[in-house]
């Protein structure tokens, strides 16, 4: 049992933790800090790197700049196609965003703009991300938080760039890699200000890697649930059965290749003949 002299002893050692070496935590995949633990040096710029494919970052009471070095654990060629995806979250103040690339400087989010928790996304050869704090009387109330994600150049530029048609190749692979493969039909489309949200039903599910299509029962084989797409798509309501494939983006399904599924149908068995698919697929 403490004394009151030790308690009393103990107690500014406490405070001085929690107020700078308890404001720092950090691992492979998201990193944590405090603008108190420099306040002194807001002139410092701190070094932080993350080498994993999703984490997140929680900036406290910002003050002078970070870079984040989003530096994936691979040696593979396939590293440098990759894009990166932030997500700011809701409360996010207090900083700009840049690209740093060899010291140059490109804007990405203003402190303005982070609250509206758009998705931005860049290639990872654009360079790392510069935080730089706005200067505040009272930094008490801002916290720049994101999540963020790495993905194939592909799916990153989809998130915000008009669609292309998925050729024959590129098809096939989907289905053996895509975060979520489905036999449905479309039922409702709907506008949001920034991409178009598709209602779907799902006759049946091959793979989901996150539950973004709810069961309607135990005794009822069917799925339902929303898949986006940018509004440059023009995706409409139609007849008829679709495969839908694509990724799972901070929890929300984004559409990849949706052939007919007559048509992948009649592709899937010509490369089942010559020998070229690069997966199997129950088509009964």
């Amino acid at each position: 049992m403490l004394t009151p002299m030790l308690a009393s002893a103990l107690l500014p050692l406490l405070l001085l933790c929690r107020i700078s070496f308890c404001q720092y935590s950090s691992d492979q995949c998201s990193w944590k800090g405090s603008g108190l633990t420099h306040e002194g040096h807001a002139r410092d710029v701190e070094q932080v790197y993350l080498r994993c494919s999703q984490g997140s970052l929680e900036w406290l009471y910002p003050t002078g700049a970070i870079i984040v070095n989003l530096r994936p654990n691979t040696v593979s060629p396939a590293a440098a196609r990759l894009s990166v995806c932030i997500k700011p979250s809701a409360d996010s103040r207090g900083t700009n965003i840049y690209l740093d690339r060899n010291g140059k400087l490109r804007l990405l989010l203003r402190e303005q703009e982070q609250a509206q928790g758009k998705v931005q996304c860049f290639s990872i050869r654009e360079g790392a991300l510069f935080i730089e704090a706005v200067p505040h009387m009272d930094i008490s109330r801002r916290i720049t938080a994101f999540q963020y994600e790495l993905v194939s150049d592909r799916l990153g530029h989809s998130l915000g760039a008009p669609c292309q048609p998925c050729g024959d190749a590129e098809m096939l692979l989907a289905v053996c890699t895509n975060d979520f493969v489905a036999r449905g039909s479309i039922k409702k489309v709907e506008q949001e200000e920034e991409h178009s949200s598709v209602t779907v039903e799902i006759s049946r599910l091959y793979r989901q890697k996150t539950q973004v299509f709810v069961s309607g029962g135990v005794r009822v084989r069917s799925w339902t649930g929303h898949i986006k797409m940018p509004l440059q798509c023009g995706v409409r309501s139609g007849e008829g059965e679709f495969l839908f494939t694509g990724t799972v983006r901070f929890g929300e399904a984004w559409m990849g290749c949706a052939p007919r599924y007559k048509d992948f149908l009649r592709l899937y068995h010509e490369a089942q003949q010559q020998g070229t698919n690069p997966c199997h697929v129950d088509t009964d």
